[in-house]
C-alpha cells in the first residue's frame, strides 16, 4: 500500500457509497439514513494501477462535546491526522452549506494533502453546487457520482503524482536489509521477512458488553467508538494488530439483539453483517456482562458460533464490578456447564475491558482454542482409541443386529471432522455417536471445540462393481487382426 486515503465530509454525501466502490466489495453499511457509518473502517483499495488503504469515516458534526455525534467528530478528526490523503466529499445537489465551510478550515489545517469532490454530480441539478465548491478554497473540485462510478478517472488523476510521491519517500526512508552473499561474492537478493498470517478473532456479544472497550484497550489506543448508548457500533469493523507478539485481525462486530426486537432495517443490515464476520473467523469470542450473564441471546450467539464450527472462547467483562470474585466464578461455572453442554470445557476467563485485568488471559485462551481447533490426530491412534471405547462400552444392537465400528480417521480441521465406518450407521443411537465425541474431546484433549463425526457404510455398492471392463475400439481392431506371417 503506497498511501492511505481518508474519505471525510458531512453525514449523508455518500461517503460510505465511494468507500465499496473503491475497495470492490461491499463492505461498509449504505442506507439513505444519514449518519449510518459511525466507526473508521479501513479497506485495501484500488484505483487503475494504484493501490492504497482507504478509510471510511463518520460524518463530520459540528458538535464538540463529549455526545455521540462529538465523539464521532473527534475519531474523524484523528483519521485525516492519520491520513496521508485526505478526499473531502461535498453533496452537488445540496451545495455548499455552513457545515461544509467550517470543514473545509478544519482540513485545511491538519491535512497536507485535501482533494475537494463533489458528489451526486450527475446531471444538470448538481452544476450550480459544483460552482459553489470553488469557494471552499481546495482548488478545482471533481465532478464525481459514487454510485455510478463516474469521475473516478479524474480522481486518478490527482491522486497518481501524490501515489509517486509517497512512494518515493517510503523508498527513500526504507532501511537497508541483509543481503544473502554466495561464495564469490554474489548477492542474491535482499533476506525479506516471512509473514505471519494473522489469526481471525470475531468478538461477539448482546448490545453494551463492552466488545468495542475491549478492543480498544487491546490495541491501546481509541480506535473504536465507545460509550454508555448501547448500539453504537453497527459495522463489523476489522482492525489488524498485535497482541502479545501474535498478529491477529479482530472483529468489531455489533451487538445482537432477539430476531423478535430486530424491526429496523439498519439494525438488520448491522446484525447481517456481524454474522459475516464470524463466519470469516477462526476464533470467536463471546463476551457476556458479569452483571447479567448467560441471557437467552448469549446463548444463542455461543450456540451460533459453534454451530458455524469455529473455537469459542466465553469472556466474562466487567469483572471488576463484582465483590465475592470466587463464589461469582463457581456460580459462572456451573451455568455454562448446564446452559451451554454442547462447549463442555471451553475456556471461560474473566476480565475488565476498562482496566484491562485478565486480557493476559483471554489471549492464552484465545491461543489456546484455535491450537486445539487445529489439532489432528493420526488414523492409528484413533484406531486404537475406538477398539477401546467399543470394548468398555459396545454399541446398542437394535432389532438383534449388532452394529460393528470398523475404524475411523480424520478427514479434516478447523474444525476437527472425524469419519467412522460401520455397518447400519441409520441405526446407531445418537446417544453413542454422543458418547464417542465426548470420548474424543476428553481422550485428546480437545475441549470446547466443535468436533464433527460422520458415520459411514461400507456396505454401499460400487456402481463399476460387476461391470466388464470394455475395450477401446482401435485396440479391439488390433486385436482381431491375424499374427503378420500367417
Amino acid at each position: 500500500m503506497s498511501f492511505t486515503l481518508a474519505i471525510v465530509g458531512r453525514p449523508n454525501v455518500g461517503k460510505s457509497t465511494l468507500f465499496n466502490r473503491l475497495v470492490g466489495r461491499r463492505l461498509a453499511l449504505v442506507d439513505d439514513q444519514p449518519g449510518v457509518t459511525r466507526d473508521l473502517r479501513e479497506g485495501e483499495a484500488r484505483l487503475g494501477d494504484l493501490r492504497f488503504t482507504a478509510i471510511d469515516t463518520a460524518g463530520l458534526e459540528e458538535a464538540s462535546d463529549e455526545s455521540l455525534q462529538g465523539r464521532m467528530r473527534r475519531l474523524t478528526e484523528r483519521a485525516v491526522e492519520m491520513a496521508d490523503i485526505c478526499l473531502f466529499m461535498i453533496d452537488a445537489r445540496a451545495g455548499v452549506l455552513p457545515a461544509d465551510e467550517i470543514f473545509a478550515e478544519i482540513l485545511r489545517k491538519k491535512s497536507a494533502h485535501v482533494i475537494l469532490a463533489a458528489n451526486k454530480a450527475e446531471g444538470a441539478a448538481a452544476d450550480a453546487g459544483l460552482l459553489e465548491a470553488y469557494n471552499l478554497g481546495l482548488g478545482e473540485p471533481i465532478r464525481l457520482s459514487a454510485e455510478h462510478g463516474e469521475g473516478l478517472n479524474e480522481l486518478y488523476a490527482m491522486l497518481a503524482p501524490l501515489s509517486d510521491a509517497f512512494e518515493d519517500r517510503a523508498a527513500a526512508e526504507a532501511p537497508v536489509t541483509d543481503v544473502d552473499v554466495d561464495e564469490e561474492g554474489n548477492a542474491d537478493g535482499p533476506r525479506l521477512p516471512t509473514r505471519e498470517r494473522p489469526l481471525q478473532v470475531a468478538v461477539m456479544g448482546r448490545p453494551n458488553a463492552g466488545k468495542s472497550t475491549l478492543i480498544n484497550t487491546i490495541l491501546g489506543e481509541d480506535r473504536l467508538l465507545t460509550g454508555p448508548e448501547a448500539g453504537i457500533t453497527r459495522d463489523a469493523i476489522s482492525l489488524t494488530l498485535e497482541w502479545n507478539g501474535t498478529p491477529m485481525r479482530v472483529f468489531d462486530t455489533a451487538g445482537m439483539r432477539r430476531k423478535a426486537k430486530v424491526q429496523d432495517k439498519l439494525e438488520k443490515l448491522s446484525v447481517a453483517d456481524a454474522l459475516r464476520a464470524v463466519k470469516f473467523a477462526e476464533v470467536v469470542v463471546v463476551l457476556l456482562d458479569a452483571q447479567i450473564p448467560f441471557e437467552q441471546q448469549d446463548l444463542r450467539l455461543a450456540d451460533l458460533a459453534e454451530r458455524e464450527g469455529r473455537a469459542v472462547v466465553i469472556a466474562i467483562n466487567k469483572w471488576d464490578l463484582e465483590d465475592d470474585k470466587q463464589a461469582r466464578l463457581r456460580e459462572l461455572r456451573e451455568e455454562f456447564a448446564r446452559l451451554l453442554p454442547q462447549l463442555r470445557g471451553a475456556p471461560l476467563v474473566t476480565v475488565s475491558a476498562i482496566t484491562g485485568r485478565g486480557l493476559d488471559r483471554l489471549h492464552a485462551a484465545v491461543m489456546k482454542a484455535h491450537e486445539v481447533w487445529n489439532r489432528r490426530i493420526s488414523t492409528a491412534r484413533l484406531n486404537r482409541w475406538l477398539a477401546g471405547m467399543v470394548e468398555v462400552h459396545p454399541p446398542p444392537a437394535p432389532g438383534g443386529k449388532r452394529i460393528k465400528l470398523r475404524y475411523m480417521t480424520q478427514v479434516k480441521t478447523r474444525p476437527p471432522a472425524f469419519v467412522a465406518m460401520c455397518s447400519h450407521p441409520e441405526k446407531l443411537a445418537e446417544s453413542y455417536r454422543r458418547y464417542l465425541i465426548n470420548g474424543l474431546r476428553e481422550d485428546f484433549d480437545m475441549p470446547g471445540t466443535p468436533i464433527r463425526l460422520t458415520l459411514r457404510s461400507q456396505s454401499e455398492k460400487n456402481p463399476y462393481k460387476g461391470r466388464k471392463k470394455s475395450t477401446p475400439s482401435r485396440l479391439r481392431k488390433h486385436l482381431d487382426k491375424p499374427p503378420h506371417g500367417t
